[in-house]
This record gives C-alpha cells, sequence and structure tokens, in this order.
C-alpha cells in the first residue's frame, strides 16, 4: 500500500456563503482522509477559497467595499465551517496569498519559456456566472445560455494571453485510453471523450477588462484568468512552483489521488488542468471524480423557491441529529453516481432512523447491555475462538478497503452495516436472554457474546470515518482506542478485545421525533442550494 495519499475539494468561490454543495464535497473528502489516514497512510487533504476574478470585484463594489475584504470575509467563514463540522484539512488555501500568487506567476513564465502561451485575440461567447469561455460551435450548442445558470452568454472581443490546449489534443486522447478511471464516474468520462472529439481549441488565460487578480508577468494590464489561477493551487499548497516554508517538504504528495468537485467544472479539470501540468512536465492525478447536484423535493434548489440548503439550515439539522448523522446522510445518500440526489427531511429522519438507530445505536447497545447484564460488564471467554467470524470479517474488511481505495463510500459504508445486520441476526438467531436463564448454557452464553463484541468493535472501525465523534465513543466503549492510534493490522483483525476488557453499553444516537426539524427554529423541514460555481 502506498505510504501517503492526497484528496483535494475544489477552492470555493468567495463570492457566496457556504451551502449544502460546499459541505458535502468537503465531507465526502473528510470521510475519505479519515478512511486513509485509519490505514496508516499520511493523507494531505487540501481545500480553500477562489478569491479573484470580476464576480468578487463586482460584488465588493456593490458593497462598497474593497474585493479584499469582501475576500477576508467570505474566507472567515469558509474556515469556519471548516471547524465547525470537525473536518480534518491539513491545508486551507487562499488564491490572495502571497505563497499562491508567487508561484502561480513563477509557473506562468515556465509556460511561456516554453512556448506554451502566446498572445492573441479572443473573439467569441462569455459565461459571466462561470467565467468561462466558449467558442462558436460551443456556445451553438448551449443554445448560447449558460449550462449553468441558464443565462444568456455574452458576446465579447478582447486580447489575451492564450494557453496551446490544442497542442495536447493527442496526449491527453491517449491519457484516456490508458487511464479508463482517470474521471469518475463513467458518465462523466464518456461525456469528456464526447465533448473532445471535434478537437481542442487554445483558451484565453489572462483578462484586461478588470483588475482584481494576479498580475501576469511582464505584461502590463493583463490578470491571470481565474480559472487558471484556481487551478494552480493544487500544486502551490505543495511547494511545487517554489513555496515557501509553510510547504516545505510537501513534494511527496504529488500526484493527487483524488480532486473531488462538482460536474460542473468538470471541464476545467478533465482538460484544462492536464494539459496544464503536462505543459509544466508534472504528473497528472490518479482520478478526477464529478458528483452531481442536490436537488430539493424533485426541483433545483433555488433561494427563490425557498428550498435552499444554506448553512443556518445545515445547523439547524446538525442541532436536532448531529453531526455524525449529517454526515452519515452526506455520504450516504449524496449525489456521488451521475445522477442529482434529493434532499428532503423526511428522507433525512427516515434514514436517521433505520440507519443509525435503529442498526448502528442499537446493535451495540444490546451486545453491551446483555455483556453488562450476564457477566458484569467484562468480556467473557470465546471457547469457540470465533467460530467463522475471523474469515467472515476479513472478507469485510477487505472489501471496505476496496471500496475505499476506488471512492465507493457507499460500499464502504455498508460493510460496517452489514456487520451489525449480521450481529443482529445472530443475537435473534441464538437468543441469549433465553440461554441465561440456564446456568448449563454459560459457555455458549460466552462464546456468544464474546463474538457479538468482537464484531462489533469491528464494526465500528469500518464506520468510524463516517460517523467519527459516535465511532470513537463506540471504540471506547468495547474496549478499544478511536483513530489511528492503533496499528491498522491490528485494527482491521477481529479478536482483538481481550477476555475481561471491560464492555460498556453506549447510547450513540438518540430516538428523534419526526417533527424535530419542523419544530426547530421555525425551520422548513424542505431545503436545498442552488449550484453556482463551486
Amino acid at each position: 500500500m502506498l505510504t501517503s495519499a492526497t484528496i483535494t475539494t475544489p477552492i470555493y468561490y468567495v463570492n457566496d456563503r457556504p451551502h449544502i454543495g460546499h459541505a458535502y464535497t468537503t465531507t465526502i473528502s473528510d470521510v475519505w482522509a479519515r478512511a486513509q489516514r485509519g490505514m496508516g497512510r499520511d493523507v494531505f487533504f487540501l481545500t480553500g477559497t477562489d478569491e479573484h476574478g470580476v464576480k468578487v470585484e463586482k460584488s465588493a463594489a456593490a458593497r462598497g467595499i474593497s474585493p479584499q475584504q469582501l475576500a477576508d470575509e467570505n474566507a472567515a467563514e469558509f474556515q469556519r465551517v471548516m471547524r465547525t463540522f470537525a473536518l480534518t484539512n491539513s491545508d486551507f488555501i487562499r488564491t490572495t496569498e502571497p505563497r499562491h500568487i508567487a508561484q502561480v506567476q513563477e509557473f506562468l513564465r515556465r509556460l511561456v519559456a516554453r512556448g506554451a502561451v502566446y498572445l492573441g485575440t479572443f473573439e467569441g461567447w462569455y459565461d459571466e456566472g462561470q467565467e468561462e469561455y466558449h467558442t462558436e460551435n460551443r456556445a451553438r450548442e448551449l443554445n448560447y445560455k449558460s449550462p449553468i445558470s441558464g443565462k444568456p452568454l455574452v458576446r465579447a472581443t478582447e486580447q489575451n494571453y492564450y494557453f496551446k490546449l490544442s497542442a495536447f489534443s493527442e496526449r491527453i486522447a491517449q491519457h484516456y485510453a490508458a487511464n479508463p478511471t482517470f474521471v469518475r464516474p463513467v458518465e462523466r468520462f464518456n461525456e469528456m471523450i464526447g465533448r473532445m472529439r471535434d478537437g481542442l481549441q487554445d483558451v484565453p488565460i489572462t483578462r484586461t477588462n478588470f483588475s482584481w487578480g494576479i498580475a501576469m508577468p511582464d505584461a502590463p494590464g493583463h490578470v491571470v484568468y481565474v480559472w487558471i489561477d484556481a487551478l494552480l493551487n493544487y500544486v502551490t499548497a505543495l511547494g511545487l512552483g517554489g513555496g515557501d516554508a509553510s510547504t516545505q517538504g510537501r513534494e511527496k504528495y504529488w500526484p493527487a489521488d483524488y480532486h473531488i468537485i462538482g460536474k460542473e467544472i468538470l471541464w476545467f479539470h478533465a482538460v484544462i488542468w492536464p494539459a496544464l501540468l503536462m505543459a509544466l512536465d508534472l504528473p497528472l492525478p490518479r482520478c478526477v471524480y464529478a458528483h452531481s447536484f442536490w436537488i430539493a423535493d424533485g426541483q433545483k434548489m433555488s433561494k427563490s423557491l425557498g428550498n435552499f440548503v444554506d448553512l443556518p439550515t445545515i445547523e439547524r439539522y446538525t442541532s436536532v441529529y448531529g453531526l455524525d448523522a449529517w454526515r452519515w446522510y452526506m455520504a450516504t445518500q449524496g449525489p456521488i453516481a451521475a445522477t442529482d440526489a434529493d434532499f428532503n427531511a423526511r428522507h433525512f429522519h427516515e434514514v436517521y432512523t433505520s440507519s443509525l438507530v435503529n442498526t448502528v445505536g442499537n446493535c451495540p447497545s444490546r451486545v453491551g447491555a446483555m455483556i453488562g447484564k450476564y457477566f458484569a460488564g467484562s468480556l467473557p471467554t470465546d471457547a469457540d475462538r470465533g467460530g467463522q467470524w475471523p474469515q467472515k470479517c476479513s472478507e469485510v474488511v477487505d472489501r471496505w478497503e476496496r471500496s475505499m481505495e476506488r471512492f465507493d463510500l457507499v460500499g464502504a459504508s455498508r460493510c460496517g452495516i452489514d456487520l451489525l445486520g449480521q450481529v443482529d441476526a445472530m443475537i435473534n438467531e441464538t437468543e441469549p436472554f433465553k440461554l441465561a436463564k440456564d446456568p448449563a448454557n454459560t459457555p455458549r452464553l460466552s462464546s456468544i457474546l464474546n463474538q457479538c463484541a468482537q464484531v462489533v468493535r469491528l464494526a465500528g472501525v469500518l464506520l468510524e470515518p463516517f460517523i467519527p465523534q459516535r465511532g470513537a465513543d463506540l471504540a471506547t466503549a468495547f474496549g478499544g482506542s478511536p483513530g489511528a492510534a492503533t496499528a491498522w493490522a491490528d485494527r482491521r483483525r477481529y479478536g482483538t478485545i481481550q477476555d475481561g476488557t471491560a464492555i460498556h453499553k453506549v447510547a450513540l444516537f438518540p430516538r428523534v421525533e419526526a417533527t424535530a426539524m419542523a419544530s426547530s427554529s421555525g425551520a422548513s423541514p424542505s431545503t436545498g442550494s442552488d449550484q453556482p460555481r463551486q
């Protein structure tokens, strides 16, 4: 197994406050990062804020403040969210930081020196919301409207520096052919193949109609196109363009294992970004994973519809159900596949009750209570030495590891749930509460409850990246320690709880009334979010 691992989110645009789209991408990345750390890997988990561009400049002007003030204000809010949600990012990069700016300019000098950049004139169509250029053919395919906002594209003519994207058409095509999992899910891979079929066009990398951005080296009046600036964050955070003291020793984390992004920004990450890396002689990331969007009750999320899941709404959910419940719903019910996912209060409550209360909460509680009642809270001996459980558990853990490696969080979550389900089935079949009535059954009862406890502990290990707070409680109650405090070879193994270890009944997920969200701070349970650029 590789000793280091890297995962990134997109850097989030400071023109807006955090919402469910940001929370989702960062949470699922955090689940993967925690899982990898639990397996003993040295993980670098990067997120941050994208702070340049004409939209920030205009929004700041409308409020009568400077662009830097607006960037500082909203970047602070994103950083607060990371702390509030106990996210374990290794770094939070801001594109207005000197360490980033200096490296972006260095990378641009390299591109110019290698002949990958030239001065030309753009004439075509511009998506102001996405800050994206489109050729005439592409604009016609889009019916001259933004594919994200639906607003009309704007005709524009401007002198820019161009990146020779067309020069990398063949190399990118070869990379796709040799790496069929480079873009996932497969529907997104096929989408990129189709879009590249007519060839690649050179893309502008500077603007001249605003000033809030990084200056193009040796080109007065030219500001680096915000998307080029933003994409380079993945390597400036690691100091690959020079860096400073904060980035020393981080080169080992490149290439990234996963770029986790929303599907609306896939073209930049799956085509333009690989070409830039090729031009800079840097390795390409192993996978760009583009998830879909959240919708609400079958409709696109929108502030005007009143179904927007903003930060206050998220905080109301966590106040009622707990932070781990929010994480569980994001990771197991979210739009990780090619289709959008529907967010509604009723479904959230059903998932909380069925998965967390009735399974993750109930099973450990039953086992702990019986050990407390029949063996004074001390793990009894298993004369059967686990029976078939060691082999069963090893197979489930192997499946969990493979799922995590593929970023199949839903599949990984089922591994822990499946183990607890098997424990419940064993209890229902063997009926320990009946065996306990006859002292002659004590050896059999002892083995059953030992095995149940061993499996519950292991299931908790597999569930801990999803529910770290309650997972730590479960580990402590069943004689273990949370996180990577113990070597993975021991944590993944069945039977590590020693006989006589104190086992405690643990209450993980309390039952919540279905009406709780509707009465929480006057919150409407039916909620959602727009899908602006992340």
